[in-house]
C-alpha cells in the first residue's frame, strides 16, 4: 500500500510537471517555434546533404574541395519551395477552372432561387387567405434591405481584413525567412549541437522530448493526411454519381473543410442534403447526407486509431488528450495535446523513479 506522503509528493509532482509543460506550450513554444521546424527540417536534409558533400568536389587551383552543407542544403530547400509552388499552381489552375464554371452557372441558380421563393410565398399566401403578392412584395424588401446592410458593412469589413491580411503577409515573410536561414544554420552547426546536447545536464528529458514531438507529429501528420485524401476521394466520388459537374472542386473544398475541428464536413454536406430533400431529390438527399454519415464517422475512427496505433495511447487516451489540448490551445492544440501527455507521463516516469515513487 502506498503510503500518504508518497500520494502527496506524487500529486505535487504531477502538478508540478503538467504546469511546467503548460507554460512551456502556452509561452516558450511561440517564440521557438520557427528554429523548432528549421532543425526537424536540417534533420530530414541532413542525409542527402552528408551524401552530396562527401560525393561532389570540385578542383580549385589544384586542390579539389567539397561543396558547403550551406550550399547543398540551401539548393535542396529552394527545389523543395519550387516543388511546391508547382503543385499548388496546378491546384490552383484546376480550382480557378471550376470557380469559372460555377460562376457562368450562378445566374441561374439564382433565377431558380428566386422562382422557387416566390412560388413558396404564393402557396403561403394562397394557404394563409393573404391578399396576393403580398408575401412576394415582403420577401422582395427583406432582401433588399438585407443587400443594403451587407453593402453598408462589406467596406469596413474589408479595410479591417485588407489591414489583418496584410499584417499575416508581412508576419508570413518574416517568418519565412527566419526559417529558411534557420535551416541553413542548422546544418552548418548540426555537429556542434549534437555535441551541446549531449553535454547538457537535461541530454536525457531533450532526447524525450525531442522523441516524442517527432512521434506525434509524424504521426499527427499522416492521420490527418489519410483522413483529408480519404474524405476528399468520398466526396469527389459521391459527388460524380450524381452528376455534380463541380465534383473535384467541391470535393476538395470539402476535404480541406474536413480539417478543420470547428467546421467539419457537416457544414455543407448536412444543410445540403437537407435541403435536396426538401426539394424531392431524393437521390441527391440521400447520397450527401450518406457522404457526410460516412465521413463523420471516417474522421472519429481513424484519427483516434491512426495517432493511437503511432504514439501508443489508447483511442480514448488520444481522443480525451486532443480534446483538452483543443480547449487549451485551439486547433494547433489537436497536435499539442497527445505531446503534452505522453511527455508528462514520461517525465512522471523519470522523476518518480528518481524520489523511489510508484508510477
Amino acid at each position: 500500500m502506498v503510503r500518504p506522503d508518497k500520494k502527496l509528493k506524487k500529486i505535487l509532482l504531477l502538478l508540478g510537471i503538467t504546469g511546467a509543460v503548460y507554460g512551456s506550450f502556452k509561452y516558450l513554444l511561440p517564440l521557438v517555434v520557427p528554429f523548432l521546424l528549421a532543425y526537424a527540417t536540417a534533420l530530414c536534409l541532413r542525409p542527402s546533404v552528408r551524401f552530396f558533400e562527401y560525393r561532389i568536389r570540385i578542383s580549385f587551383r589544384g586542390k579539389r574541395h567539397r561543396l558547403p552543407a550551406v550550399f547543398i542544403g540551401g539548393i535542396e530547400l529552394i527545389l523543395l519551395y519550387l516543388i511546391l509552388l508547382g503543385l499548388l499552381y496546378v491546384g490552383g489552375r484546376l480550382l480557378i477552372s471550376q470557380l469559372g464554371l460555377l460562376s457562368a452557372r450562378l445566374p441561374q441558380w439564382l433565377s431558380q432561387a428566386d422562382m422557387w421563393l416566390t412560388r413558396l410565398c404564393q402557396s403561403a399566401e394562397e394557404l394563409l387567405g393573404l391578399k396576393g403578392g403580398y408575401l412576394v412584395e415582403l420577401a422582395r424588401e427583406m432582401t433588399e434591405s438585407l443587400g443594403a446592410a451587407l453593402r453598408r458593412s462589406t467596406m469596413p469589413a474589408l479595410m479591417n481584413n485588407s489591414m489583418t491580411a496584410f499584417h499575416f503577409l508581412a508576419e508570413a515573410v518574416v517568418f519565412s525567412v527566419i526559417y529558411f536561414v534557420a535551416v541553413l544554420l542548422s546544418l552548418q552547426e548540426m555537429e556542434e549541437l549534437c555535441e551541446r546536447r549531449s553535454r547538457s545536464v537535461f541530454h536525457r528529458e531533450l532526447s524525450l522530448v525531442g522523441r516524442r514531438l517527432v512521434t506525434v507529429g509524424n504521426a499527427w501528420l499522416k492521420s490527418q493526411l489519410v483522413i483529408m485524401l480519404m474524405t476528399t476521394f468520398l466526396c469527389i466520388l459521391g459527388l460524380f454519381l450524381i452528376g455534380n459537374p463541380y465534383s473535384v472542386l467541391l470535393g476538395i473544398g470539402i476535404g480541406l473543410l474536413d480539417a478543420l475541428p470547428i467546421f467539419g464536413t457537416g457544414t455543407v454536406l448536412l444543410p445540403w442534403g437537407i435541403f435536396s430533400l426538401v426539394q424531392r431529390r431524393w437521390r441527391h438527399g440521400v447520397v450527401i447526407l450518406g457522404l457526410y454519415i460516412v465521413c463523420y464517422f471516417l474522421r472519429q475512427l481513424m484519427e483516434a486509431k491512426i495517432m493511437g496505433n503511432q504514439v501508443g495511447l489508447s483511442a480514448l487516451e488520444s481522443l480525451l488528450s486532443m480534446y483538452v489540448g483543443f480547449k487549451l490551445f485551439g486547433i494547433i492544440g489537436f497536435l499539442l495535446g497527445p505531446i503534452g501527455f505522453l511527455i508528462i507521463e514520461d517525465l512522471l516516469s523519470i522523476y518518480g523513479e528518481q524520489n523511489g515513487m510508484p508510477c
